[in-house]
């Protein structure tokens, strides 16, 4: 491309809200007439402006543009140094360009808002308050909040009084008031106050608010209290006057009704009782008379005694209660049992079981088993229970001379003493003795 360019002015300064221009120097060095497209480029792009955008410029011939920055005074542009690049296109030879490099300086400017919400409150102990520090300017401010009534009656609070807020953002802090005096009734009392914010050299800003002070009993609770007073004296009166004999009339109706309903019943009672002892008389008379005839055939058709081995009347003999506690090695030959028994009988006696309780505290595994001399009567397994136990409508029998065994096979080592690996499942029997 057959052309040169030239900025005039590559540092530039302007106030935001005002206007800077340069301007850019384009001469068509080539052969042929060109026509060339200007623009900007960077972060000022959005507030420059070049007229003409297009030149046409014959060969050896120079043109000029203008470039205008005008930055807005708000704060989508902070203040600073800006980057700037003006751009020439030209249309016989659109893949190259030429760009020159300049700056813009923003000025910064000051634009602090303080808003009180609500302006005036009103309370009987403390009041609150939002404070609205709006920071519309275009660079961040560090802010000094103060809080001052002009009567020394308030205690003024303010929950950040140092802060930046940064371009274009908005802090919101909290306000409260307290009144030092109170009083129970009276008229309202006002409180104006004042908060300013300090932004070093520029100018303090501020904005007042007024707080109300209200008397600490609500003007609702005499006018209540009052009507609460006559209430009372009405529902007194009533009670006395009406209410009071209405009931106790009526609650002597209800009881002479109530015992004349319970005289009556035990009336009917009694009748009904001489009815029945009369009945009775006689059917006891009937009952003299048959005894002597049937009392052969009532005594033959009585059941007779629960009998055991060898004739022995179950249903008598002496209570007992024992319990045998097993201590057997773990083995992992599931028929390898370990016998318990009780102590020996007395010789010629019968032990008639009735119940059963089978204890495993420990969780052991195994298998436990109930047997009448080598006759195996009950099998359990160990992890089936913990605490169970039986009773049984058809005792179990040992005749005199019969061993009550416990045999235990205990397959995994119990978990209380891993290192021995021994079980202690156990039975209780109950029962009688006869003989």
């Amino acid at each position: 491309m057959g052309a040169t360019t030239s900025l005039a002015g590559k540092e530039l300064s302007v106030a935001a809200g005002a206007t800077v221009s340069s301007t850019v120097q384009i001469r068509n060095s080539g052969t042929l007439v060109d026509q060339f497209t200007v623009d900007v480029v960077g972060d000022a792009v959005g507030w420059a402006k070049v007229e003409p955008d297009v030149i046409n410029l014959m060969p050896g011939t120079e043109g000029q543009v203008t470039v205008t920055f005008a930055p807005p005074r708000d704060s989508t542009v902070h203040a600073g140094v800006v980057p700037f690049g003006i751009r020439v296109l030209s249309r016989e030879d659109p893949g190259r360009s030429m760009v020159e490099e300049g700056a813009v300086q923003v000025e910064p400017f000051t634009d602090l808002q303080v808003e009180l919400v609500p302006k005036t409150s009103k309370c009987r102990r403390m009041a609150r308050h939002e404070l609205v520090v709006d920071n519309a300017g275009n660079y961040p401010i560090a802010v000094e909040l103060t809080a001052t009534d002009p009567e020394d009656e308030l205690q003024l609070a303010i929950d950040h009084p140092s802060l930046t807020i940064e371009p274009g953002t908005s802090a919101f802090l909290r306000l409260r008031a307290r009144p030092y005096d109170k009083f129970l009734r009276g008229q309202e009392r006002r409180h104006p106050f004042q908060v300013t914010a300090m932004m070093g050299e520029a100018a303090p800003v501020s904005a007042n608010g007024t707080v109300v002070q209200q008397q600490l009993l609500p003007k609702w609770l005499l006018p209540a209290l009052l009507a609460l007073l006559a209430l009372a004296i009405l529902a007194v009166t009533l009670w006395f006057t009406v209410l009071k004999p209405t009931l106790q009339s009526a609650a002597r109706d209800t009881a002479e009704q109530v015992v004349k309903e319970e005289q009556q019943k035990l009336t009917d009672k009694a009748d009904a009782a001489e009815k029945k002892a009369a009945k009775a008389e006689e059917r006891a008379a009937e009952a003299e008379k048959k005894v002597g005839e049937g009392g052969a055939v009532a005594a033959a058709n009585l059941p007779g005694p629960v009998t055991g081995p060898g004739g022995i009347d179950l249903a008598r003999g002496q209570a007992f209660d024992f319990r045998i506690t097993t201590d057997a090695p773990a083995t992992a030959n599931l028929s390898d049992f370990d016998s318990f028994t009780a102590d020996p009988l007395p010789d010629g006696k019968t032990l008639v079981v009735t119940d059963l309780v089978l204890q495993n505290p420990r969780g052991d595994s195994g298998t436990l088993r109930i047997l009448r001399g080598d006759q195996i009567l009950l099998e359990f397994g160990l992890n089936n229970f913990r605490d169970v136990d039986y009773h049984y409508l058809e005792p179990l029998t040992f005749a005199p001379g019969q061993q009550l065994k416990v045999a235990v096979n205990c397959s995994l080592p119990g978990a209380p003493e891993p290192a021995t690996g021994r079980c202690r499942p156990s039975v209780s029997f109950s029962g009688r003795i006869a003989g």
